[in-house]
């Protein structure tokens, strides 16, 4: 039988933490009983392991007590990290972080759920690899491990025995492809209509919502970034931009890749797509409306953009987002 740990963290968690674990564990446990079912043996030995005798999460609303000390453990198959408060994630799990480190190093795998991805690249686990976390907490990521490949839009990572996934419930998704992995795909099936989550989703771009990397320190850039999104309506030349600051154009785009992740044009893009999305949730403008409000001409130009920020077309994105505007343009269309 192979051994499965889910870690406890000690301290600088949230309630998140808390669904990360129970959810593991209670998937997982289901496809044990589902393959026992089949006349199979349990796959797995499933322990919760920390370094405390309890843990606290939400100022004492709910404790967890780790079935196992850390210590106890000399060899696991595989490692579950939940989402941890990504600012603190090693003030107090330095413990929990080098027995990762050594377990990996005994051929142990290892997945990690939302921000959990911060203790794994706090253990030196992440340097030259790919890695996805919560789109939310990407700017913080990039900011602290420049080391690592961060696919932001990425729902799943899997490389050299490492796992990581998006934000949020998104980790329900990942242990689904944990069980594919390591059951079979009957089983991930079996779990995906118990627990009713969706099989083989890839992205969370859909969900993102792009606020701008702006805790740089690069004035120049600072200001690009404002009058970037001071004029969503216009087609904005990077050549151009780059003069109206009097920095020459390949400085200009190595300077705003350093700051905020992203190139001057992949920046327009990525905020006039947000302002796109905003206007899908929330008003009944058709498609060319939002199209030429955001400064895009052409149709085909606007769908493939928004297709590839957001993993959708925009009749998708404003059917799955705005169901006023889907149902007054079914009234107009019955009155008509």
């Amino acid at each position: 039988m192979k051994h499965l740990t889910i870690i406890v963290p000690d301290g600088q968690t949230t309630l998140t933490s808390v669904s990360c674990i129970l959810g593991a564990y209670d998937i997982f446990t289901s496809a044990n009983q589902y393959w026992k079912e089949q006349g199979r043996e349990e796959l797995f030995k499933i322990e919760l392991a920390g370094v405390s005798k309890k843990a606290e999460f939400n100022k004492g609303l709910l404790t967890l007590r780790p079935q196992v000390n850390i210590s106890t453990i000399t060899q696991t198959q595989l490692i579950i990290i939940p989402s941890v408060i990504h600012q603190k994630a090693m003030k107090r799990n330095k413990l929990l972080a080098d027995w990762i480190a050594k377990q990996y190093k005994n051929g142990a795998e290892i997945s990690s759920m939302c921000t959990g991805a911060f203790m794994l690249a706090s253990a030196g686990l992440l340097d030259g690899k790919n890695c996805s976390t919560h789109w939310d907490a990407v700017d913080d990521f990039r900011t602290m491990f420049p080391k690592v490949v961060l696919q932001a839009d990425k729902l799943i990572t899997d490389e050299n025995g490492i796992y990581t996934n998006g934000g949020g419930y998104s980790f329900l998704n990942l242990i689904i492809y944990l069980v594919e992995k390591y059951y079979d795909r009957s089983t991930a099936i079996y779990c995906s209509k118990i627990f009713q989550v969706e099989i083989d989703r890839q992205s969370q771009s859909p969900f993102t919502i792009f606020t701008g990397q702006k805790s740089h320190l690069d004035e120049i850039v600072k200001k690009a970034q404002a009058y970037i999104e001071s004029k969503l309506n216009e087609k904005i030349s990077v050549k151009n931009l780059s003069s109206m600051f009097a920095v020459g154009r390949r400085n200009f785009d190595r300077r705003f890749i350093k700051a905020t992740g992203n190139t001057p044009a992949e920046y327009c893009q990525r905020v006039k797509i947000e302002a796109a999305k905003k206007s899908f949730e929330t008003t009944s403008k058709t498609i060319a409306e939002v199209m030429y409000n955001v400064g895009y001409s052409d149709a085909k130009t606007f769908r493939e953009v928004f297709r590839k920020i957001t993993g959708m077309l925009p009749l998708e994105y404003r059917r799955k987002y705005n169901k006023d505007a889907v149902k007054l343009r079914s009234i107009t269309y019955k009155v008509s």
